[in-house]
């Protein structure tokens, strides 16, 4: 298990009210984060029933949170309830600050010290990496350091996401300046770091270049502007070995920066279908981009949504294969309602399907490869495969 601080979801998501990143904006305006179904379609493409069913409308929960404030009990609470009651799988309400770190987070940036964490087999909790230029790496902290524990809180044996939230300050919303005070270890010495939580920019896509000349292009979440750098990348990756596009653990983000990844790998078409109640409508590719580069996708059941839509349209429209494990099968579309104290309702009100008209929500998406500890091993196989015999 792993993870890091920069670019986690928001708290109420931990806590698991929701498992998706939700809308960040006008879904006619491209702010989304879901991911995209039309109902016409049948067969292998219909929608599960309760996914189907499951659905609440705004006004309603807005009604039951006004009732609540003018009876003197918590808005939130009782759009909580109505949401609950509803059976939208996806529903989930979230504060008005809990909601504005998610926003943030979407513009690529966060508070917190800089650190990737994952935890070892024997429960310890390892730096995996420290970004540049952030408040872990001006303390020296590097790869291998082991964190000990977090305000006095010992992480050994804890979930990565919960020293995640302890290294943020999430139960205290700490702001930006505020310390948090680590204890750490590196080989035979033990310490401890005063830091000072900083706002730092996520790095969403990282590239890098294996030996075997494969370039591996890694989304981690699709923030605003990580399209473009998606599309950068490709433009520069060395022709003939091919290009490894990294979608494991990604839980998706904006569909605007998914579609504008999808539109490095197609030269225009069909992305995916979606309905918002009821309405049938598409979301398709820029034309020019790259369609003879060798391309594998790596998936897993950490790849959800936005990254699902992205993955069902080269798989579906014969532009990449995938390799790895069972994606996560989040296919819904969100969209935001305002509460009267300023809270937010994310509530269901579509779904998406891939091009064939494959429906991910419930289901996910089948890799033609199935590959777990080496799967980035099996990707390499493959493209060696797929190249360019000249």
């Amino acid at each position: 298990m792993s993870g890091r601080d920069p670019f986690c979801q928001p708290r109420r998501l931990r806590r698991g009210a929701a498992l998706t990143l939700v809308f960040a904006g006008a879904l006619v305006t491209g702010a989304a984060t879901g991911s995209f179904p039309d109902p016409a379609h049948s067969g292998r493409g219909a929608l599960p029933q309760e996914a189907a069913r499951a659905t609440i409308r705004p006004d309603a929960v807005q009604k039951a949170a006004a009732e609540a404030m003018a009876d003197g009990e918590s808005p939130m609470e009782a759009a909580e309830r109505a949401v609950s009651r509803s059976g939208d799988r996806w529903g989930a309400v979230y504060s008005r600050g809990e909601y504005q770190e998610f926003e943030e987070a979407l513009d690529g940036q966060y508070t917190g010290v800089g650190l990737w964490a994952r935890r070892a087999g024997d429960g310890r909790i390892e730096v995996t990496r420290v970004q540049s230029g952030s408040p872990a790496a001006a303390a020296g902290l590097r790869k291998g350091d082991r964190l000990r524990s977090v305000d006095g809180t010992e992480v050994d044996g804890r979930p990565v996401t919960e020293v995640v939230s302890l290294l943020r300050g999430d139960a205290l919303d700490a702001p930006a300046g505020t310390a948090v005070r680590l204890g750490l270890e590196r080989g035979p010495r033990t310490w401890h770091e005063t830091l000072r939580r900083a706002r730092l920019s996520t790095d969403s896509v990282t590239v890098r270049t294996l030996a075997t000349g494969v370039t591996v292009i890694r989304i981690g979440a699709f923030t605003k502007g990580s399209g473009d750098v998606v599309r950068s990348a490709v433009r520069r990756a060395p022709a003939g070995a091919g290009i490894a596009l990294d979608l494991r653990g990604n839980s998706g983000g904006l569909v605007t920066e998914a579609v504008t990844a999808a539109s490095a790998f197609l030269d225009g078409g069909l992305v995916a279908t979606y309905d918002v109640d009821g309405e049938q409508r598409a979301l398709h590719a820029e034309d020019g981009g790259d369609t003879t580069t060798a391309l594998v996708a790596l998936v897993d059941g950490g790849t959800m949504s936005a990254a699902e839509l992205l993955t069902g349209a080269l798989q579906d429209r014969g532009r990449a294969v995938v390799v790895g494990s069972r994606t996560f099968g989040k296919g819904a579309i969100q969209m935001p309602t305002r509460l009267p104290d300023g809270a937010v309702a994310e509530l269901t009100v579509g779904h998406y399907r891939t091009p064939s008209g494959h429906t991910v929500d419930g289901r996910g998406i089948t890799p033609d490869l199935v590959a777990d500890r080496r799967a980035l091993e099996r990707a390499e196989t493959v493209l060696s495969g797929l190249g360019d015999p000249s």
